[in-house]
Parts: structure tokens; sequence; C-alpha cells
């Protein structure tokens, strides 16, 4: 009976197969703050989103220890039936605080927290527009709304006006997407600029803040980018980065909150967050707002790569080495693990066709001498081949 069933997939995987587009787990040990173990080798690893390497801060992992010792490994059920252990009120008072909002609300992670708000946000009769590199989860969100939606330009401030200029007057609600820090670019949106359109024309602006916060804006991310905080009404993100935990979130008004509380999906029906991982990101939310300097660090590291190679001055810790195809790509991530660096390619669907890459991405404890050895290899190796091509 399952006989189709394997045909379909056995010839998918040789279709990705033939294009270099399948993908297969592969068992990584990450043992230090950025050393990895693979196939029996050490390897420093250049694409871990790990920014402050705080998953293997002491006092971070005490405190995750201490939270399992008291209130066991899981929740035991959704948050509002049983599983809203008393962790989750601190850590949602200790983000609010820091993004400058009234409230916020912890979802099991960041892909649930986008597919949970952009629904209960808009619906028919509403519209969206996303900027075309936002992360796949909230383009996913806009699907499942039902909403009107647009994608616009990359950062492209005067397509954003234009499309609210020929759609907003139809609709009831406007929301706009995007990452406040692009995940494969690693550039930054113009929050503020954003911010003052969708005023403009009453629309709400929602940012994906996942690699921003703890990173950039002295650890406030993406909206405090100025030095004071863009009027971002609806500002997300993760603990599963710079904060060395996992999970998602929302930090709104308290109104937006409430009602994301009882509306999104993703957050009713799903379990609570282990109480381990709630403690930890607490402990990691307190380095982060004890050392600024030590915040900075992953920006500063990835632009002293940045200028090594002569590359454009780094806005995040994310660096994008574009090199085309898939195959090319490939080659360049292997010769870079026989020579002891972990630097994933990232290919199609993830990024766009021809825009298969090398993303590097910096953390606060990558040594600097490192850092130029790998520069080396990609000046002498890669970028030669690169040019070639």
């Amino acid at each position: 009976m399952s006989g189709s069933l394997d045909d379909f997939a056995s010839a998918k995987l040789d279709e990705l197969e033939a294009r270099t587009l399948r993908r297969r787990l592969v068992e990584t040990d990450r043992y230090g703050a950025v050393e990895v173990r693979r196939d029996g080798r050490t390897l420093i690893s250049f694409c871990c989103n790990d920014y402050l390497n705080l998953s293997h801060h002491p006092k971070v992992i005490a405190a995750a220890k201490d939270a399992t010792d008291r209130y066991g490994t899981g929740s035991g059920a959704s948050r509002l039936v049983t599983g809203n252990h008393p962790l989750f009120a601190e850590l949602e008072t200790r983000l609010a605080k820091l993004k400058q909002a009234e409230d916020c609300v912890i979802f099991g992670s960041g892909y649930l927290a986008n597919l949970g708000i952009v629904p209960s946000l808009a619906g028919p009769g509403d519209l969206i527009l996303a900027d075309e590199l936002s992360h796949s989860c909230l383009l996913a969100g806009t699907k499942l709304s039902g909403a009107e939606a647009h994608i616009f330009r990359h950062n492209d401030l005067a397509h954003v006006e234009a499309l609210l200029e020929a759609h907003r007057g139809k609709a009831r609600h406007c929301l706009i997407l995007t990452d406040g820090v692009f995940s494969m670019d690693g550039d930054l949106a113009p929050v503020v600029e954003l911010a003052t359109l969708a005023n403009r024309y009453d629309a709400w602006l929602m940012t994906d803040d996942a690699h921003g916060i703890g990173v950039v804006g002295e650890g406030r991310g993406s909206s405090f980018v100025t030095g004071v905080k863009a009027d971002v009404p609806l500002q997300m993100g993760t603990l599963s980065k710079a904060i060395g935990s996992y999970g998602g979130y929302l930090c709104a008004s308290k109104p937006v909150v409430d009602f994301i509380r009882t509306r999104a999906r993703t957050l009713i029906y799903s379990t609570g967050l282990p109480p381990a991982s709630v403690a930890a990101a607490l402990a990691a939310l307190d380095v982060i707002e004890a050392e600024p300097d030590y915040a900075a660090l992953p920006v500063k590291k990835a632009n002293l790569f940045t200028r090594a190679l002569n590359l454009p001055v780094a806005q995040s810790p994310i660096v994008p080495l574009i090199i085309g195809e898939a195959d090319a790509t490939l080659a360049a991530s292997a010769m870079l693990e026989r020579e002891g660096f972990l630097v994933t390619g990232i290919r199609p669907p993830t990024v766009p066709a021809g825009t298969a890459r090398l993303r590097f991405t910096f953390t606060a404890a990558h040594k600097d001498e490192d850092i130029h050895r790998l520069a080396s290899l990609v000046r002498e190796r890669v970028l030669p081949r690169k040019a070639a091509e």
C-alpha cells in the first residue's frame, strides 16, 4: 500500500540530489562555546546563531538545572491549562521591560509565534505587506491569515508606500511585516522609516527580531539601533539565538498581548516551554543587561572579518558571501571544513535561486586569530574561484 508513496518520495529525493538541493542531518556535538565535533574531528563553528555563547554560560546552565530540579523537565500542558509555571510571568516582565513595551507573551518557538500572531491580527478583508526576504514563518503566517497579501522589494520604502497607496484604502486593517535583522543577509530593516509610513497609513508594523535581540541596539534589538525606540507596536523575537535558550515571544501593548493569549492557536494548542528553557532565558538576560560591551562583541568580530576581506561593513553578526550555484557553495563549505572550520552552505529555497552562499556568523567567543585565518582561506581559495566563475 505504501509503494506509490515511497516511489513519490524517492523520485523527489533523486530530483533534489541532481540539483544539489537535497538536505541531510549531520550529527554535531557542540561541546564548547565555538567548538564542535563532526565525524571525529574538532571544528571551529562559524555558522551558529548562539551569538553570545550563552547556551554554554555557567550561570545560564545552572539556572536551567535549578529550574529542572524544582519544576521538572516539562510543562505538562498548554499554558492555558496547567503549563503556565511561575517563571513565565517573570520572563515576560523582563522582556517587556527590555523592549520598552507594556506586556509580553511567550510561545513555544519563534516559528510558532509568527504562525499564531499574524493570523490573529489579520484575516479576510485585511491587507498584509511583507518584505520579500522576511523569514519563512512570517510568510507562512501571512498565507494562513487569508488576508490580501503583497510582497515588497527588500527594504524598498518607495515600494511599500506605493503598495499602501494602491491597496490600503480598500482594507479594514493593514499589517506590515519585516525581519529586524535579516537572517541570510545580515542587514537591518529601515525600522524607523517603516514605522513612519505605517503611522501615516494607519498600518501596524511588526518586526521579527530573532537575530537582533541581544546583539544590536545595545542588546535591545533592531528597534533601538538609533538609541531611541522606534515606534514598532509589535516586536516579535526568539529566545533561541543570542539568548541561548529556546522559545519565541511578542512584546506589545497590554490589550494586544491579552488578545494574542486568548486567540493565537499556536499558543492555545501547544504545550508550554520546559521550565529549564525559561529559566535559562532569564539568566541570559541578566548577562546581556549587565554586560553591554560583551553584547557588542559579535558585531565587532564580524567587522574584523569584513575588513580583512574588504567586504561591506557588517550591521549584525551575520556576513553572507554569495557564491551563486549550490554545487560551488557546497564545495567551498567542504574546503573550509577540511581546514577546520564549519561554515554551512545555504541553498535554495532558503535563499533565492542563483544566490547560494556561505553564511558566516560571529560570536563573542571567537578568537581574532581564528577569524584572520578563516579570512585568509576565503581570500585565497574562495574569492578567486568565485571571480573566475
